[in-house]
């Protein structure tokens, strides 16, 4: 029988490698690696946010309980607030590594939505399909050629996908 060890909350938050982890309730669970593609959607995204005048942030450590600390891949904020948000943010993206399980997405997704983030989406890269997850509602897989919206904030599929080849 193996165990785990707790850490404490204050070490967590000194970590330096804290992008590539979580913090649940005393564990540490690593975020899976990004890959080329995750990295650049990620970028696509925010660029795609900001030019909507959203605050798109990559890696945002965001305190969901007092014990627990979820890292999403892009999180749009409606201020900067420091050193991390006391606000849920008004939207949380989460995109697909090859390691990553749709499912377990979507079920982070649920913890955002406990905490007060009204919208989540899910992307894909490779099979090019995301998922619009709000809440209180159930998660509405989307093609290459739809639309997300969270709000006013509306990003084209066709046009986050265009850049691939």
């Amino acid at each position: 029988m193996s165990t785990t060890a707790l850490i404490p909350v204050e070490e967590y938050l000194r970590l330096t490698g804290k992008p590539t982890c979580e913090y649940i309730n005393g564990v540490l669970h690593a975020k899976a690696m990004p890959t080329t593609l995750h990295a650049w959607i990620q970028s696509l995204l925010i660029l795609m946010l900001s030019k909507q005048g959203k605050i798109a942030l990559s890696e945002l450590t965001l305190r969901v309980t007092p014990t627990t600390f979820l890292v999403p891949d892009v999180a749009v904020v409606s201020s900067l607030q420091f050193p991390y948000p006391v606000d849920p943010p008004e939207l949380c993206v989460e995109i697909l590594s090859p390691e990553d399980r749709v499912g377990a997405l979507l079920a982070k997704c649920e913890q955002y939505h406990t905490w007060g983030v009204p919208v989540c989406w899910v992307i894909d890269p490779v099979k090019r399909v995301a998922w619009e997850y709000a809440s209180g509602g159930e998660p509405s897989r989307l093609d290459a050629q739809g639309k997300l919206q969270a709000r006013d904030m509306i990003i084209h599929l066709a046009e986050l996908f265009a850049g691939l080849s």
